[in-house]
């Protein structure tokens, strides 16, 4: 068994983790392009953290322009096996207020055109995300939230928009129908582009506003949710404290089988993969590639 290495990253208002002893800095190189920022790499008692903010210190980056490839690569590069995504979320249930912690289990990708996969021609790649969140991963957040007397729900899903705006009234009306519990702008293709680089992925969403469709709030306020966001960034930080406080330290398999998501996933005969492309999957997929 390896060494199970947590990594976080940060979501709106989260852009440090205070509290990582033998920190440093490492800027990554990654073949995939810049990542949004350099990782910060310590640790929590016995935990290894890799942390690294979704939208660069100071949130200079959009949710298109994140290059989530490029993050999710240098985590791997890192020796992530676990990571967590702090991801600030609107809300289409009452009950699912701004504060509350939702620890979500499923995701519908409404993004387009940002680059969902690390594979693609000259080497073709099928991993399946029908359950793209580690229930072993998502156990043991549950279990530091309740030692941390943090208020959660267990299980939801998230909408992924595409965004820099917020949802339009109908759009706000269409995904509440729908059954849907949150909506944001990160959380695709992060959970897909984890998934094909076997990390195990859970997402700790913190709820900052109803959206638009509640009658009562109306339309999002950014001066709102940036007061909730602060409320939750000291939250966060005790949840990931607390977490890492538990942490195994080698890594467990993951019941929904994120450790070998690539086990026979890749279609492209052995002879006929591109080379460039392969050069690029050395992190991503060595271990399968080594074996081929």
């Amino acid at each position: 068994m390896s060494e199970a290495v947590l990594g976080i990253i940060g979501g709106s208002g989260i852009y440090d983790l205070p509290g990582l002893s033998d920190l440093r800095e490492e800027r990554i190189e990654s073949p995939w392009g810049e990542p949004s920022d350099v990782v910060r790499i310590g640790r929590m008692g016995r935990t290894r953290i890799v942390f690294l903010p979704r939208h660069g210190r100071g949130h200079a980056i959009p949710p298109s322009e994140i290059n989530y490839r490029a993050n999710i690569d240098v985590m791997k590069r890192a020796g992530v096996t676990d990571l967590v995504s702090l991801s600030a979320c609107g809300s289409y249930k009452a009950e699912l207020y701004p504060g509350l912690f939702v620890l979500v289990d499923q995701f519908v990708d409404r993004t387009s055109g940002r680059a969902s996969s690390f594979f693609g021609r000259g080497c073709v790649a099928h991993v399946s995300v029908a359950h793209p969140v580690g229930p072993a991963l998502q156990e043991l957040i549950a279990e530091a939230a309740t030692a941390e007397g943090l208020p959660f729900v267990r299980g939801g899903t998230l909408v992924t928009m595409e965004g820099p705006q917020f949802s339009t009234y109908a759009e706000s009306i269409t995904y509440k129908t729908l059954g849907y519990d949150l909506i944001g702008m990160t959380a695709m293709p992060e959970a897909k582009l984890a998934r094909e680089a076997e990390i195990t992925y859970a997402t700790v969403a913190m709820v900052t506003d109803y959206d638009c469709w509640h009658e009562e709030h109306g339309p999002v306020d950014v001066a709102a949710v940036v007061k909730v966001l602060h409320d939750n960034a000291d939250k966060a930080r005790r949840l990931v404290a607390r977490l890492a406080a538990d942490f195994p330290r080698e890594r467990v398999p993951c019941p929904a089988g994120s450790h070998n998501a690539l086990d026979n996933a890749l279609i492209t005969a052995p002879e006929m993969r591109d080379p460039a492309l392969l050069a690029k999957l050395d992190a991503v997929a060595g271990r399968v590639l080594e074996a081929a």
